[in-house]
């Protein structure tokens, strides 16, 4: 749908929800040909595209990505359904959309305002020249969700990382070369739902984030009382998913941070019989993991739902899917978690998450900002 503008993601894929690589940490390194560096949201900062392999290495890889099971046939009534379900980011102590139009958006990201490209705002903007000229911080050059580019800073020139909060949770903004800045804050509705999940349990539980990128997601579920299992295939993105850590004082929560193809590492967890109260998933269009792994959107995420299910404790609170830069419909992603989820009851809530403009000062509501598409199984 849109960029995540949002994240990089790491899994059997490592770059690119439709993005860059470093936009999202650099999860995974993406192959695309305008480098994407690594997540699928684009994140800034990957590496380089590789050259183009030859015929009989494209093919072997090819065969290297499939899947190794085949997806199982689910028998049993569907889930109910919640279709459509907005889920919106309201302006934060930490983050706020101050203004979009015209294909960009002004953000407050902390104690800076930033200004980056978006193709979804195809409206004008609302407020005038004046304010948008005093950005701390511009990106520039391929205005593409995985090209690259290089921030412009108007005011001073700034450093590379600087402090950000959400959610009582300390991490690293970044300014990378994919326009990303290491958070896409949209998932705050998806964050915040985890957090109220874990507080409201009675007990501990368990949360698998796959393509797990910058880590503020497993921090916020292991400072509520979760056990975490963070999964992403870059390492650049693990290395700074663990400086979140140390900055959030959380050295000491229950975090294992996993430099792992996504679609192998849950493989081997069904082998093994380990089982999740929450996966949190948000995979690439396309990627590859930390070995050469391909992934492809289209051709593998009915084979990871189904293996998600398996690996869902028999009272897992949920399974929450999200999806950036594809050209599909919700409905799409709906129909795939109702049948995946066939026979275990709950309901399946889908729709798109959404970010509103908030004005100056945050407190002042106005247009919608469609960021991504998600689906989610939930037992009752």
């Amino acid at each position: 749908m849109k960029e995540k503008d949002r994240r990089s993601k790491n899994a059997s894929v490592t770059a690119a929800k439709g993005r860059g690589a470093e936009a999202r940490g650099g999860r995974h390194e993406q192959k695309h040909p305008p480098l994407k560096g690594a997540g699928f949201k684009g994140r800034s900062g990957g590496p380089p595209a590789k050259a183009a392999p030859e015929k009989g290495e494209r093919q072997r890889s090819a065969q290297e990505a499939l899947p190794t099971h085949p997806v199982r046939q689910r028998t049993g009534d569907k889930p109910g359904e919640t279709v459509p379900l907005i889920l919106e980011t309201a302006a934060t102590a930490g983050y706020h959309l101050i203004d979009s139009g015209d294909g960009e958006k002004l953000e407050q990201y902390g104690p800076y305002r930033i200004v980056r490209p978006e193709a979804q705002a195809l409206w004008p903007k609302a407020l005038p020249a004046t304010i948008w000229e005093k950005a701390d911080a511009v990106f520039t050059g391929d205005t593409d969700e995985d090209g690259m580019g290089r921030w412009r800073f108007p005011r001073e020139v700034l450093g590379e990382t600087w402090p950000m909060q959400l959610l009582d949770t300390d991490f690293l903004g970044r300014f990378t070369s994919f326009r990303h800045v290491g958070v896409f804050p949209e998932q705050l509705a998806h964050w915040s739902w985890v957090k109220d999940q874990v507080a409201t349990a009675g007990r501990p539980l368990k949360v698998l984030n796959l393509f797990g990128y910058t880590g503020v997601a497993s921090l916020i579920a292991a400072k509520a009382g979760a056990e975490v299992t963070h999964v992403d295939a870059s390492k650049k993105a693990i290395g700074w998913a663990r400086e979140n850590q140390t900055l959030a004082r959380a050295e000491k929560l229950p975090i294992r941070w996993i430099c792992d193809d996504a679609m192998k590492f849950i493989q081997r967890e069904e082998r093994r019989g380990s089982r999740y109260d929450i996966i949190l998933t948000d995979p690439p269009k396309f990627g590859r993991g930390p070995n050469g792994q391909v992934w492809q959107l289209f051709d593998h995420l009915a084979a990871m739902l189904d293996i998600c299910r398996e690996i869902l404790s028999p009272e897992a609170r949920g399974l929450v899917l999200t999806a950036y830069s594809i050209r599909a419909s919700f409905y799409s992603i709906h129909e795939l978690m109702r049948e995946t989820m066939r026979g275990r009851g709950g309901r399946v809530e889908s729709g798109e998450l959404i970010i509103r403009e908030g004005g100056l000062d945050g407190k002042e509501p106005g247009r919608a900002l469609s960021t991504s598409l998600f689906s989610r199984w939930v037992p009752k």
